[in-house]
């Protein structure tokens, strides 16, 4: 794709939080005149620039977006298509991000390093997320390939993204089902993974594990009976961005923990939290 032509004084309105990240690690926060409320969590040092904060590429208005005069606007999946006509109706350049895969995540790095003049640095980060998930598939390489259940949404059951499967492939592990299906609990209780993950859209690392397992009464479930049940913080998986470097350090520590380690920041639900519920139904 070939990156359009802009100035170096370039004034951006980020749409969803992936671009900002992208952006952070690119040293082109300057760049940002919008963000959306979601982008001040994901980079904390946003809060002191005193940007337009607008809505996101779910729930964009043409209105919004205009009252911060940017040049150009980023946004990135997911959308709706009633927000995503208000986006380019604008009349501002709009660039569209929609990553699949990996590979996508990195096409995307360098695209937007060409448009803010950062060729270089995009280069080095891609170089540097490419170096770090080979030497992760090298470390689990003859390790057991065990079974996780990746949860991107809990109603209905969506199974994570592409690049998480790809993510749970390089940490050793076999991800379960169809990326960005929908599912049920009884097809995932079929398959009796050995782990489940939770990283729900927008829930950061709230969500509720003892609730879903005893609501889908997975209490018999391996990974549950094992204590291989764990949250690990949205912004890890779901933001297709550099940090997805984080999701592939937390998902190897909680496949592979004899190999990895434990992961900061990743709740884990212990067996003990379940024994009572459990006892009843054996």
């Amino acid at each position: 794709m070939m990156a359009p032509r802009f100035g170096p004084s370039l004034r951006v309105a980020a749409l969803q939080p992936s671009v900002s990240l992208t952006l952070d690690h690119l040293d082109c926060l300057d760049s940002l005149v919008a963000c959306t409320r979601y982008c001040l969590q994901a980079v904390p040092s946003l809060r002191e620039r005193n940007l337009k904060v607008i809505a996101d590429s779910w729930s964009s208005n043409t209105e919004e977006i205009l009252s911060a005069s940017p040049d150009l606007v980023l946004a990135s999946v997911p959308y709706r298509l009633a927000s995503l006509a208000a986006i380019l109706k604008c009349g501002v350049p709009v660039l569209t991000l929609a990553p699949h895969s990996l590979a996508d995540v990195y096409q995307d790095i360098r695209l937007l390093g060409d448009i803010l003049h950062a060729q270089d640095r995009a280069a080095a980060v891609v170089e540097e997320m490419m170096s770090v998930f080979a030497s992760t598939q090298e470390a689990a390489a003859t390790a057991e390939k065990r079974v996780v259940y990746c949860e991107e949404w809990g109603k209905p059951l969506i199974h994570s993204q592409t690049w998480v499967a790809e993510l749970v492939s390089a940490a050793g592990g076999r991800f379960l089902g169809k990326p960005g299906s929908v599912t049920d609990a009884d097809a995932v209780a079929a398959r009796d993974p050995d782990v489940l993950v939770f990283a729900w859209c927008g829930a950061g690392d709230r969500v509720p594990l003892e609730r879903v397992i005893e609501k889908r009464k997975w209490q018999l479930l391996r990974a549950v009976r094992e204590g291989r049940v764990y949250c690990v913080p949205d912004e890890f998986l779901n933001t297709p961005a550099p940090n997805l470097l984080q999701g592939l350090r937390a998902l190897a520590g909680v496949i592979h923990p004899e190999i990895f380690g434990s992961v900061p920041g990743v709740r884990s639900l212990q067996p003990d939290g379940l024994a009572a519920a459990t006892s009843k139904l054996v």
